[in-house]
């Protein structure tokens, strides 16, 4: 009999694309629509189509590696945990517990994220764990947490998209960076709706746009800014909206009024006639959406970017209304549930906060602990990094590559190489784990079962597909193995549904609540939006006034409301249950302040980090290219994808590249004030020209990442990828011979 399918999502980005898995009788994997998904239907990307590549044995890791004489050499299991055990104990011993280091990642499904957060927490007993997630949605979230009282990448589904009557899309360019979804901004223009995209480079995103700003790199904040002085003084305000549904409006108005057009002009480089037809394609439809990615948020400001242009929403009465208001991109594959449950450095599970003495009780209850033994907020992750080697000694890493990936990514990998001890769990030989005194080969996507969130913050179902290879164990078996020889011999169970019965405890009552969510309805509905409280239909209103029974949809009913008054359908897991159907549209009764209103959060311009000057008179920024991913660990073994995209280059506007007298594929040199990066340049006119543009996935010579400053946002903590300052030179190509 042939295999048949096994249902389940992609590895890669925060889509998480439905996709269908079957064994081939070669022993590969075969990739198949999945139609029924209705974020892609049945739609996939090249990374998704290849993600089986990573499986192969040819690529991946296959035996624990402990290091002897200078080498990684193959170890048996129990010789490799035992180093690792050993290690983070005589850590703890000889400098305490905050000592140890834990560093995750957003790949990690919530519950590899969970029990992650609970080991540091309980086991090694440190506060010093965070993710790098933290590099990704972090200035996003504390924006809409200020504004919203809670925090989710998207408080609508992505189906809303088309239906609305203008999107701006703010720092993104999903063609490259999740292509699936350019589909929902095809059907917005298809149904006569606008799109708005601002971004320093004319990516293949701007390139379907209505209309394209470019704006200077760390200058969206007074653009934003520019374009609410704009709303008032055109009288578009929703006066009604404002006074009903938020707080704070005069502070922010008097704050936007004091960047004029024409300063804003000045600031930007975005012209006043581009200004004034942006506030009138987005304030003249019913409904009207501005989306944010990483080019906003990965700034120093970035949390202000983000207020800013959440005010521009709240003023124009988008927020918690149909088909409108401000979401976040979010980029990782799990980035929504790995910053909700526990391993970032000041939340435990739920989205709690670690300080608060309630969320404190809740947890310690659900985890059989005196509330006191808990430690406190820990460092952010680049301080955390930061710190390797110095106040933490030993660091144990899950599912990240900081050595391509963070900022300043010379210095973080100086740090690595001066710890005492480095344990790395991963699928491949990343740059990070080879660095490592342990390495552990775990189990990928399609061989193991867990839960993941997407940018919808829709809680999603990954089917174990196929056995993995003989030898590789699960992140969760690691962690029981650990904590184990560390001695906590019970609370850190192997089975995924199992830990995910104990997330949705921990979760209750928090304003991430998993705890009506089941394995079983994840898998009849496709997918369950939190807030879902309750098994029970029964439920009280939540914080956002839509948490309460929603109409559904039972096996032979026709379709009942939206909760936006739509009528399209709502499925339910079947005829003759009653379960809270979910959340999917947040904020249409009230925002989750206790008051129920949104707050408006005043903020000025400010300049970015670090200024172009004589020295360094040109702006970096940095992004990703469609045929590689983050790091570039997985992606960078695909021979497809590297076909692709075989390596970095310098993106340089024809004026810069004539005064270097570089031509195209010429090799030149970006030099900022932490390091130098050589890429062959890649010569366009679209790009601003005083502007360029390195892709981040490499190592090496072309490592973007050398360059970037990480100077961090006072709020979020998130260091500032995307704009610093630097230089260019030509390089001589070397002679052949």
């Amino acid at each position: 009999m042939p295999n048949s399918p096994t249902p389940t999502h992609c590895p890669y980005c925060a889509l998480q694309c439905g996709m269908n898995l079957t064994p081939a009788p070669d022993g590969t994997v075969e990739v198949g629509e999945r139609a029924d998904f209705p974020v892609n239907r049945g739609a996939l990307c090249g990374k998704g189509r290849t993600a089986p590549a990573v499986l192969s044995s040819r690529v991946r890791l296959t035996s624990p590696l402990v290091r002897s004489g200078g080498t990684l050499v193959p170890a048996t299991w129990d010789e490799a945990l035992d180093r690792i055990a050993g290690g983070l104990a005589r850590t703890r011993s000889e400098h305490g517990p905050d000592a140890c280091g834990v560093f995750g990642g957003g790949g990690l499904t919530n519950e590899k994220a969970y029990t992650l957060g609970k080991f540091a927490r309980i086991v090694l007993g440190t506060s010093q764990i965070d993710y790098n997630g933290r590099f990704c949605m972090s200035s996003a979230a504390a924006g809409g947490i200020k504004a919203f009282g809670l925090d989710r990448g998207l408080p609508f589904p992505l189906e809303d998209i088309p239906k609305s009557g203008c999107v701006i899309l703010v720092g993104s360019n999903p063609a490259e960076t999740m292509p699936p979804a350019l589909r929902f901004f095809t059907e917005l223009k298809e149904n006569g709706g606008t799109l708005i995209v601002i971004d320093p480079r004319r990516t293949r995103t701007a390139e379907q746009a209505d209309l394209h700003l470019m704006p200077r790199p760390g200058t969206d904040l007074a653009l934003a800014l520019g374009l609410l002085h704009l709303v008032v003084a055109q009288g578009r305000v929703d006066e009604e909206y404002v006074r009903e549904r938020t707080v704070g409006w005069e502070d922010a108005r008097a704050a936007a009024m004091a960047h004029w057009p024409e300063y804003v002009e000045r600031i930007t480089g975005v012209p006043v006639p581009q200004l004034r037809e942006t506030v009138r394609l987005f304030c003249e439809p019913e409904s009207a959406m501005v989306l944010t990615a990483r080019g906003p948020e990965q700034q120093s400001k970035g949390t202000d970017t983000v207020s800013a242009w959440i005010n521009l929403c709240l003023a124009t009465g988008r927020a918690g209304r149909p088909y409108s208001g401000y979401g976040c991109l979010t980029g990782q594959g799990n980035g929504q549930g790995g910053r909700e449950h526990g391993q970032k450095a000041d939340q435990l599970p739920g989205y709690r906060k670690l300080d608060d003495p309630a969320a404190r009780a809740h947890v310690a209850e659900v985890w059989g602990v005196d509330p006191d033994t808990l430690p406190g907020p820990g460092r952010s992750a680049y301080e955390l990094l930061d710190a390797l080697g110095t106040d933490i000694r030993s660091l144990l890493l899950m599912g990240s590559n900081p050595v391509v990936s963070a900022p300043r990514a010379a210095h973080i990998e100086e740090r690595i190489k001066s710890l005492d001890f480095l344990a790395v769990c991963d699928v491949v030989l990343s740059e990070t784990a080879a660095l490592a005194d342990v390495v552990l080969p775990v189990t990928q996507w399609a061989e193991e079962t867990g839960t993941t969130t997407n940018l919808e913050g829709r809680v999603l179902l990954r089917r174990k597909a196929i056995s993995p290879p003989d030898g590789i164990r699960s992140d969760l078996e690691v962690l029981h193995e650990l904590a184990d020889r560390l001695g906590v011999e019970k609370g850190f169970p192997t089975d995924p549904e199992e830990v995910f019965e104990e997330l949705r405890r921990a979760s209750a009552g928090g304003p991430a609540d998993y705890s009506g969510i089941t394995y079983r309805r994840l898998a009849e509905e496709n997918g369950v939006f939190w807030p879902c409280p309750t098994e029970d239909t029964a439920a009280e209103p939540g914080p956002t006034g839509n948490t309460a029974a929603q109409p559904h949809l039972t096996a032979d009913t026709t379709a009942q409301p939206h909760p936006t008054g739509d009528t399209a359908p709502q499925p339910h897991p079947t005829a003759d249950t009653a379960a809270h159907p979910g959340t999917p549209r947040l904020f249409l009764d009230r925002f989750a302040h206790p008051d129920g209103r949104a707050r408006f959060v005043p903020v000025s311009h400010r300049a970015v980090a670090e200024e172009p000057d004589a020295e360094y008179p040109v702006l970096l920024t940095t992004g990703r290219v469609v045929a590689q991913y983050q790091s570039g660990a997985q992606t960078r073994r695909v021979d497809e994808l590297n076909a692709a995209a075989p390596g970095p280059f310098v993106e340089l506007h024809p004026r810069l590249a004539e005064r270097l007298g570089a031509a195209e594929g010429d090799p030149v040199a970006v030099v900022s004030r932490r390091g130098r990066a050589v890429a062959p340049a890649r010569i366009t006119l679209g790009i601003r020209p005083d502007t360029v543009f390195m892709p981040f996935h490499w190592y090496g010579e072309g490592r973007a990442n050398t360059l970037t400053n990480p100077a961090l946002d006072p709020t979020s903590r998130m260091p500032e990828f995307k704009a610093c300052a630097v230089r260019v030179e030509a390089v001589e190509r070397q002679d052949a011979g």
